[in-house]
């Protein structure tokens, strides 16, 4: 089993998709997987839920599977999206002044993959 943390900088939906896809099929692979939204990425955490959205579903299915570790407490601050990642229930991380660190995940063994 390998490990995977998939950090998405890019708010672009069409570039989120593939976030979604891969995690859930790494997961359904048996290798444990984590996305982490950071940057502008985090702008799409109100979007996500909202019914019609085009990515609503596979954003459920890879909440529903506990696969997202988390979105970024400073960059959701600074975008406007912090009330809406509590709302969610969403872990904000900040191990790194206010930034997830990625050195982190790859001390925990994780191979970290960007978007």
């Amino acid at each position: 089993m390998k490990k995977f943390a998939l950090f998405v900088f890019n708010g672009d939906p069409m570039c989120f998709i593939h976030v979604l896809l891969n995690a859930l099929d790494m997961q359904a692979k048996g290798n444990e997987v984590c996305v982490i939204l950071e940057g502008a990425a985090v702008k799409l955490v109100p979007e996500l839920d909202a019914q019609g959205h085009p990515l609503a579903d596979l954003w459920k299915k890879t909440r529903d599977a506990r696969l997202v570790a988390g979105v970024c407490k400073a960059c959701s601050g600074k975008l406007g999206t912090l009330n809406a990642a509590k709302e969610r229930g969403l872990p904000l991380l900040d191990d790194m002044s206010g930034h997830p660190s990625l050195l982190a995940y790859r001390n925990q063994g994780y191979e970290i993959v960007t978007f």
